[in-house]
């Protein structure tokens, strides 16, 4: 494989190799070096490429492999994910400050979740990988990634009910 079928073929999804580093490592300068890291490694099987079903999961599943080593090696569970690009352009200003307060409580609860609830949410809700697609990457079956992916929802959902009938935490 070329250097421009290469291209071709991780263009798709090398945002999204990016986004879960950055999402696992917070820092965009780690997150940086953890795609560029992965996709180094990705073109050193380049020829090995055409064995894999779907080399988008493999990209993942080697993505969040890299990003827990290094936080395994550098600040042993302190997982983060944040999720700051969210705008709705037509609401009014009352609207968008509540909806941003409602978003800012959404990525405490989901601070606080298990690591892989907070793993499944984000690739499920935020990046839309389908089950399939989540249970390749992240060596699970589908049936625990619905439970997990279920419980997590629910907590924020019981937490966000309870803030917005009962007031602040």
């Amino acid at each position: 494989m070329n250097q421009k079928e290469f291209v071709q073929l991780i263009s798709p999804f090398k945002d999204k190799v990016f986004r879960l580093a950055k999402r696992l490592l917070v820092s965009t300068e780690e997150a940086e070096d953890a795609t560029q890291e992965v996709l180094v490694k990705l073109w050193n099987r380049n020829e090995a490429l055409g064995d894999y079903n779907s080399v988008e999961a493999f990209a993942m599943t080697m993505t969040k492999n890299y990003c827990l080593d290094q936080l395994k090696s550098k600040r042993a569970g302190n997982l983060k994910i944040v999720h700051n690009n969210f705008t709705d352009r037509e609401a009014s200003v009352q609207q968008k400050v509540e909806d941003l307060d409602s978003l800012s409580w959404v990525e405490k609860i989901i601070n606080e979740l298990p690591e892989q609830q907070r793993l499944i949410i984000q690739m499920r809700d935020i990046e839309q990988y389908e089950f399939e697609e989540i249970a390749k990457i992240l060596d699970m079956n589908e049936t625990a990634i619905r439970v997990a992916l279920s419980r997590g929802r629910k907590t924020v959902r019981e937490f966000m009910s309870k803030t917005h009938s009962y007031g602040i935490r």
